[in-house]
């Protein structure tokens, strides 16, 4: 099963749509997650459309429209692991301990947020994997997703993409 993990996609404000290379994935992918902050509905729209299954939550950025239609965390046991999607973790330090704390019997954990790519373990399992932003590369070098495979209750291939300069920003 191959996964593609977005988040903090902020359209229109931080670009005009998403980059075409993200784009590209979404046929490839079985299961889309999206850890919050779209800002608008035709990004949830179009989503929606063109993945075969998408879990998706609303971030801090988020109006009532988002609100209305996407839950604050979002669960789903795919291939014998048991996922979880929030936007916001809190601090970098201590995540991994407080993650564990507030989701005792996940496998992982996709959030947002930061803008930050991640991927670390908790101990006693838990793994936690943030995307990014592909459009909103904010203080990193560039704007980011993820892809994973899903595959005998293994995630492996965890791949953090990143996407050259210029593409994910509005033109000034």
């Amino acid at each position: 099963m191959r996964l593609l993990l977005i988040s903090d996609t902020h359209l229109p404000k931080r670009a005009k749509r998403l980059p075409d290379r993200l784009l590209a994935e979404l046929p490839h992918a079985d299961v889309v997650f999206h850890a919050g902050d779209w800002v608008d509905t035709a990004t949830l729209d179009l989503l929606e459309s063109e993945s075969r299954r998408l879990i998706g939550v609303y971030g801090n950025n988020d109006g009532d429209d988002l609100r209305a239609r996407l839950p604050e965390v979002a669960y789903a046991e795919l291939g014998g692991l048991r996922f979880g999607v929030v936007h916001e973790t809190g601090p970098a330090r201590g995540r991994e301990a407080r993650c564990a704390e507030r989701f005792p019997g996940l496998d992982v954990l996709v959030f947002g947020h930061s803008h930050i790519p991640w991927d670390t373990t908790a101990p006693g399992g838990l793994r936690l994997l943030n995307p990014g932003s592909p459009t909103d590369r904010r203080r990193q070098p560039h704007a980011t997703y993820m892809t994973a495979t899903l595959a005998d209750g293994a995630l492996t291939d965890v791949t953090t993409h990143t996407l050259p300069r210029g593409t994910s920003r509005r033109a000034r």
